[in-house]
């Protein structure tokens, strides 16, 4: 067989393996120990949970009709060693405490600045009539900011004879997040969430 037609084959080969398809986004990942989606669904699932459920909220009192408490979404600090967009937390929980029927919230930074922009469209552009122009100073101040924590714990062990060749990698993430009254500065609830991984990496691949 000659080369070209070996290349050929080759070629042919691996096109017949590569194919695309559409998957369960709530099917356990773990393509690799690294944070994955299966990980952000479930630090997010838990915390949610706890937030909806907890009796501490109720001792925040709320004058108006609307008893929903007014929440600012702050941000979560990442301390792991690997690069993770905490907005997809953040977006992901605050989604789900708004479907909850119980939260409200506010804008953060990004709609801010957004809203600046369009209150001072409407009020310098002359456009837009005077009658129906927005304007600053209307915006209701929230009750609470919720903001947490991702840490991770990394360890390793390299191939040895002891371990028959294998290399194990070991994660441990941990999850904080806290809700703060904003006018007495009295932390109201606060949970954690963990999870830990493991992969075994042998002479013949990988195993989690």
């Amino acid at each position: 067989m000659s080369f070209r037609l070996l290349v050929s084959v080759a070629f042919a080969f691996a096109a017949a393996c590569s194919s695309i398809r559409y998957d369960d986004p709530g099917r356990v990942e773990t393509l690799t120990i690294d944070y994955g989606s299966t990980d952000l669904q479930t630090l997010s699932a838990e915390m949610v949970d706890s937030l909806i459920a907890s009796p501490h909220l109720n001792y925040i009192s709320k004058p108006a009709d609307d008893k929903r408490l007014l929440v600012l979404m702050g941000g979560i600090e990442n301390r792991t060693s690997e690069h993770i967009d905490t907005q997809g937390i953040t977006d992901k929980i605050q989604t789900a405490l708004l479907k909850s029927g119980k939260f409200r919230f506010t804008a953060e930074d990004a709609g801010q600045d957004e809203i600046g922009k369009q209150v001072r469209f409407q009020q310098e552009s002359g456009r837009v009539n005077e009658e129906t122009a927005r304007a600053f100073g209307k915006q209701i101040g929230a009750d609470v900011i919720v903001y947490g924590t991702l840490r991770s714990i990394e360890k390793g062990r390299g191939r040895s004879l002891e371990s028959g060749g294998t290399k194990k990698e070991d994660v441990y993430y941990q999850f904080v997040l806290k809700l703060v009254n904003i006018d007495t500065a009295e932390v109201i609830w606060q949970d954690e969430a963990e999870l830990r991984k493991t992969e075994r990496t042998g002479i013949f691949g990988r195993s989690s």
